[in-house]
């Protein structure tokens, strides 16, 4: 009878990437919820999604490099520590202040941004970590990313709804929890399975040298190109519904903060159910029916969102809509890996992600620059744009099947030479 204990390093390696995607989750969703609830402006809530967004762009630039020289474990270390630094700093001082001061508000902000900027470099590592762990795996790496999201949804989950709980005792408390998870993070890092590849030194000049291999190592796998662009469209719908989300609960249905996060911990329960169906369905099915089936399910719930009446609608919406995400995801992240060569892993996901992750902040700005009642309108263009994209995209994955298909590859000499055709694994964004 076979053993069911799970090993030392597995346990640690998923309570790291559990307690890091936990924080990052409870943040994400309860600072533009703080921001609202203390000063009533639709407007800030918009500026404060679009603070925690825009320097994550910098993060993803900066991040890749120094995966690549520094090695993951130890840039994923660093982060969380930074983390638990800053959000123990902002606890003590939101403790001190008027909670619905102009003080309190830019440490709020303030915590936005630079966590923002934290949470996406640990992104960066924790996903080369996967990656590395994906590769191992061989054939079997869409089972590995399906455990990897698996825990990403589990987040996903728990974090809106833990962190409305923890606002409605108080923001001290909230930061004080993100805090400790960042601390085990921190803590429970694993060590990476390759050494570096650069030297010890970054600057600029090595930033620039690592961000225009990956920006060649797009360009130079169409596959790759097509994956990204219907990314980038699909993030800005999702954006959007996020962004928008705590005003449409609040201001447009009348309903408290708890509300906007029970909404999306049960969309994450929906999507950790459609993750782990996902991976049957591509053992069955294959990667390319299932990745498909997800857009267009995504598109679909995107489009009745903007037309939900009301909270229970919206909340079936928004649980189909992170459904078909969950799904794409799988597929999507595997198939990143499996194009992107293990030696400039880290610089082309920073220059991917800087692509795909442009539509968040972008996002904020819309919701804060637009009236609460032309919100429908700006989700139902997003999900027209979308789906245009992501149909253009899978057209152009399928026509490029080859470059990322085994079998294929295995037949066609031309394509085995490419240096990224054999390996089997990947992540998509946030």
């Amino acid at each position: 009878m076979p053993s069911l204990a799970v090993p030392a390093s597995l346990a640690r390696s998923c309570l790291m990437r559990a307690s890091d995607a936990l924080a990052t989750q409870i943040a994400t969703y309860a600072i533009p919820l703080l921001i609202l609830v203390t000063t009533g402006s639709t407007a800030l809530t918009g500026i404060a999604f679009l603070l925690e967004w825009l320097p994550r762009l910098v993060a993803f630039t900066l991040g890749g490099p120094l995966v690549d020289r520094f090695r993951a474990d130890r840039v994923f270390r660093a982060a969380a520590l930074a983390r638990t630094l800053l959000c123990a700093v902002a606890a003590a001082a939101l403790a001190l202040l008027p909670p619905s001061g102009t003080a309190a508000t830019v440490v709020v902000m303030t915590v936005g941004a630079a966590g923002g900027l934290l949470s996406q470099a640990s992104f960066v590592a924790v996903e080369t970590l996967g990656a590395h762990a994906s590769h191992r795996a061989g054939s079997d790496a869409h089972r590995v990313q399906s455990v990897q999201i698996g825990i990403d949804q589990s987040a996903l989950l728990g974090g809106p709804l833990l962190g409305g709980l923890l606002l409605a005792v108080g923001p001290t408390l909230m930061l004080t929890v993100v805090a400790a998870l960042s601390a085990t993070a921190a803590a429970s890092t694993t060590a990476a399975a390759t050494a570096p590849v650069g030297t010890a030194a970054t600057g600029s000049r090595a930033v620039a040298a690592s961000l225009r291999t990956g920006w060649h190592t797009v360009r130079g796998i169409p596959a790759l190109a097509w994956l990204v662009t219907g990314l980038v469209a699909s993030n800005l719908a999702l954006a959007v519904t996020q962004a928008s989300a705590p005003i449409t609960v609040m201001t447009r249905y009348g309903h408290s903060s708890i509300a906007v996060g029970a909404v999306w911990s049960a969309a994450g329960l929906v999507s950790l159910a459609a993750v782990a169906a996902c991976r049957r369905s591509i053992d069955r099915f294959g990667l390319w029916p299932v990745g498909a089936s997800g857009a267009a399910t995504a598109c679909a719930a995107c489009l009745a969102t903007a037309l939900a009446p009301n909270l229970g609608v919206y909340a079936v919406t928004i649980g189909a809509l992170m459904a078909g995400e969950g799904a794409l995801t799988v597929v999507l992240r595997t198939l990143r890996a499996r194009l992107i060569p293990a030696a400039v892993f880290g610089s082309t996901l920073s220059v991917t992600i800087v692509l795909v992750v442009v539509p968040m902040p972008v996002a904020g700005a819309l919701v804060a620059v637009l009236p609460v009642g032309s919100l429908p309108g700006l989700l139902v263009a997003c999900a027209l744009l979308q789906g245009a994209a992501m149909a253009l995209a899978f057209r152009g994955l399928w026509h490029h099947r080859a470059s990322y298909t085994p079998s294929l590859t295995a037949a066609d000499p031309a394509v085995a030479a490419h240096p990224t055709s054999a390996a089997a694994d990947a992540p998509r964004v946030a």
